[in-house]
């Protein structure tokens, strides 16, 4: 069982224990402590699969704006793409690509440690930027699932071919929708995320990835920070 998901249960096992001791009340909280923490910990335990698994997701964003993410596993890459640059994690480099003025630039570090996962190093870089990513939904999901006072509710949806089970979320004074699909994909999101407005919703889904997903955009300027061998 993914690590999210062990602690989300450990989590509503605690909720659950201290309401059942007031009584039968309680016994009723408790009820729907455990459905929400079930809805939530399914959600969290897809995302959580996908993120080791080979796929490619294109997003419309606000404006007619696009986005997508791309991630293999043989060799293990990642690739978040947005209207104004790229980021490109492989075994080889971190490579962060961005436009400005109609010309592209890019800078090649060092390649990180991924733990396993292609997606992670580019995810924490891509949060930098305001993007939504499937870690951060993870972390909203979890959050209201073990607060008694938020309220979560369920929709089921179909976006780009794909059926998806969403839920509606108010806690902590705001209000956020998240919708994920069976293959574990994140298939919307409309809400705040760190304190800025954010929208996306999936607009194609495939398991197959080509190759120039983790190209360099054509024609960028490159500076290579890797350190030379003699």
């Amino acid at each position: 069982m993914p690590a999210a998901s062990r602690i989300l249960r450990a989590l509503a096992a605690s909720i659950i224990a201290s309401l059942t001791v007031t009584g039968c009340q309680a016994l009723d909280d408790a009820g729907v402590a455990l459905g929400r923490a079930d809805l939530v910990n399914d959600l969290v335990a897809r995302m959580d699969r996908a993120l080791e698994q080979t796929w490619a997701a294109d997003y419309q964003l606000p404006g007619g704006r696009t986005a997508s993410i791309a991630q293999t596993m043989k060799p293990l890459r990642s690739a978040y793409t947005w209207p104004d640059g790229k980021i490109t994690v492989t075994q080889e480099a971190v490579t962060h690509c961005e436009n400005s003025g109609g010309h592209t630039s890019c800078e090649v570090s060092p390649p990180v440690a991924t733990s396993g996962k292609p997606s992670v190093a580019v995810y924490t870089e891509a949060r930098r930027y305001g993007l939504v990513t499937p870690p951060a939904v993870i972390r909203l999901l979890t959050d209201a699932a073990v607060d008694p006072a938020a309220a979560i509710e369920q929709t089921d949806t179909t976006l780009a071919g794909h059926h998806a089970t969403c839920v509606n979320v108010t806690h902590n004074g705001e209000r956020f929708t998240a919708c994920v699909t069976t293959e574990g994909v994140l298939a919307s999101f409309t809400g705040t995320l760190d304190g800025r407005s954010a929208e996306i919703t999936l607009s194609r889904y495939t398991d197959t990835v080509e190759s120039t997903a983790f190209d360099m955009p054509a024609g960028a300027g490159v500076v290579d920070h890797r350190p030379t061998t003699s």
